[in-house]
């Protein structure tokens, strides 16, 4: 009884790998299965061209490199497995050289990219960020702070803009956090928490991660929509990247709404690098209608995805610190709306210009400013 299961058993495996290799199950069983050398046989020293699976057995015995042979070359002569998209039949992948890769198999080769590349130098890069911010506030110190208020205050964003914002900005956490611990997690927090309560949070995180972004995706559009007017290129900009906006000369350069530097981040981090990320991820969740979701095209998306955001967290490094304690009343004009007149005179002299001279209204919401301080600056 037992070997009659045991041949059972075997056959269902045989053609279950003949459907994937799309051959007939005679052909696969002859390849796979060692027959019984005949009597006399001598096996020779070394393995012969053209061997079957076989023959390979007896030469070299659990060598089954005709197997996998096969297996390999199955892309060329797709079978009947039911895949979606191109990869019917295929098991291995084709060769593939992405840049960073050896010349290897796409999966292989996205292994490479990922490993060798994106993780190591990504994180490298948010460490580099974030000493190089610690360093700033240790020896430059905070920026700002030599205009004394004057009571009066201008409206620097409406509420509309402080919950768009605050939403991007609480999705963008909460997709960092999750994407940290996915990528290095398994090198700093698997030896802590162990494999059972790591591959818990880490399911966790992953679930959150996929729900989380499509709603920092929205945000990001309303944002980009929200801000692109106040960050074209304008007259003064050049000036003050030259310069980095007087930051280690203590004197802030006259800019508009949006400095120079602001302009970058908005450039380069929200629109390009937050779109890039945002596309490569809704793809990776496999959402995008009508699309077949290959391996290759969800590898060639995780690592678009990966370079994006970790580019992205370095460049809003810089942008939090000093949107919060790196530069002197910067966080104040976010969580009120409003910013006293000296504030905007020593930081954005030109914007504050226009407000005085009517191109900006000082209110432009119904909002009420703090501490019932005027709204109207004094003409000059």
């Amino acid at each position: 009884m037992r070997k009659l299961l045991n041949c059972l058993s075997r056959a269902a495996g045989l053609a279950a790998l003949a459907a994937v290799l799309g051959l007939p199950a005679l052909a696969v069983a002859q390849t796979v299965a060692p027959a019984d050398p005949p009597p006399g046989f001598v096996a020779p020293a070394e393995p012969q061209p053209g061997e079957t699976n076989a023959q390979r057995a007896l030469t070299q015995p659990g060598n089954n490199a005709p197997l996998w042979r096969a297996v390999r070359d199955s892309g060329t002569q797709p079978g009947t497995v039911n895949l979606e998209g191109g990869e019917l039949g295929t098991l291995v992948q084709p060769f593939v050289r992405y840049p960073g890769s050896d010349y290897t198999t796409a999966g292989e080769a996205w292994r490479q990219v990922r490993n060798d590349w994106i993780i190591p130098y990504g994180g490298s890069l948010l460490l580099v960020m974030l000493v190089a911010v610690t360093l700033m506030y240790f020896t430059v110190g905070p920026i700002g702070g030599h205009v004394p208020d004057t009571g009066r205050k201008v409206e620097r964003f409406t509420p509309f803009e402080r919950s768009a914002h605050g939403l991007n900005a609480a999705a963008f956490v909460v997709l960092v956090v999750s994407g940290l611990v996915m990528a290095f997690g398994k090198f700093l927090l698997l030896p802590v928490l162990g494999a059972t309560l790591f591959g818990w949070l880490t399911y966790a995180l992953k679930t959150v991660h996929n729900f989380v972004g499509p709603l920092f995706a929205v945000t990001l559009i309303v944002m980009i929509v929200t801000f692109v007017r106040d960050n074209m290129p304008r007259a003064g900009d050049l000036a003050w990247l030259k310069s980095f906006g007087g930051v280690f000369g203590n004197h802030q350069v006259p800019s508009h709404r949006f400095n120079a530097g602001e302009k970058v981040v908005f450039w380069s981090g929200v629109f390009l690098l937050g779109l890039l990320a945002t596309v490569s991820g809704i793809f990776l969740n496999q959402i995008v209608p009508g699309m077949s979701n290959t391996r290759g095209q969800m590898q060639v998306a995780q690592m678009v995805h990966g370079a994006a955001t970790a580019l992205m967290m370095a460049v809003f490094v810089l942008h939090i610190y000093l949107g919060t304690i790196g530069a002197k009343g910067a966080l104040n004009g976010m969580v009120t709306g409003y910013c006293d007149e000296g504030w905007a005179q020593e930081h954005h002299e030109l914007w504050l210009k226009d407000i005085k001279s009517g191109k900006i209204p000082a209110q432009r919401s119904g909002a009420a400013p703090p501490d019932g301080a005027d709204a109207q600056p004094r003409a000059t």
